[in-house]
């Protein structure tokens, strides 16, 4: 199953490969030649495909647990500044996304949507440290039952071109649910406090939905 983000994607790409297909094979006369145009335009739709399918994953609902709001690699685990919303000293963890990546965002807790703002910004690789202040990025906080007040923050990379967040202030949203998109490379960060019990390790890959990220007893 895609998402529905990239319905008109899919449909342009998928309509300009038929075309590209039928015109080389119309125009080129050498068989390797057009064999080799042909699989390469076929790459780049199969590419567009697995960018934008979305798995659909039932989630172990757990007020205790929160749960990684995507597919990637877990690239930080620091206590940082949280200048934006809660502005103190935070336990930050940053999931890195790769093109390859499963490109969903889900809700990582139950609760309630405080806080739900976009920042326009810079395109800077999704890796980098000022990528969490000075990119293109969406801020979220959702007020949990156990955790209390949970940011994320969707940030786009030096490919990601669209941040979709589904995120309105005053929602009650349902853990490990269709939080928005990030199109073409990306990070997310998660803020807890001080103390909390991460459950993940620097370089693990995470699965959206599924991974616990941190606990609480």
């Amino acid at each position: 199953m895609f998402h529905k983000e990239g319905g008109k994607i899919i449909l342009i790409a998928t309509t300009l490969t038929v075309v590209f297909l039928l015109t080389i094979d119309k125009l080129v006369d050498v068989e390797w030649l057009r064999m080799t145009l042909m699989l390469i335009v076929l790459f780049f739709l199969i590419m567009i495909l697995q960018f934008f399918r979305n798995p659909k994953r039932p989630v172990d609902i757990d007020d205790n647990h929160v749960i990684a709001p995507v597919d990637g690699k877990v690239v930080v685990i620091e206590e940082v500044f949280e200048s934006e919303y809660f502005k103190d000293q935070r336990l930050q963890v940053s999931i890195f996304m790769s093109p390859i990546n499963v490109h969903v965002t889900r809700y990582p807790v139950n609760g309630k949507i405080k806080f739900s703002k976009y920042h326009p910004g810079k395109y800077l690789v999704a890796w980098h440290p000022k990528a969490s202040t000075e990119n293109e990025r969406t801020t979220v906080v959702v007020e949990n039952r156990i955790f209390g007040e949970i940011l994320y923050r969707q940030i786009a990379g030096a490919l990601a071109k669209r941040i979709v967040n589904y995120a309105q202030e005053g929602m009650q949203v349902v853990q490990g649910t269709d939080a928005g998109f990030i199109k073409f490379g990306s990070r997310v960060d998660l803020y807890f406090p001080l103390g909390t019990e991460i459950n993940v390790k620097l370089n693990q890959k995470a699965v959206g939905g599924k991974t616990i990220i941190a606990t609480k007893s």
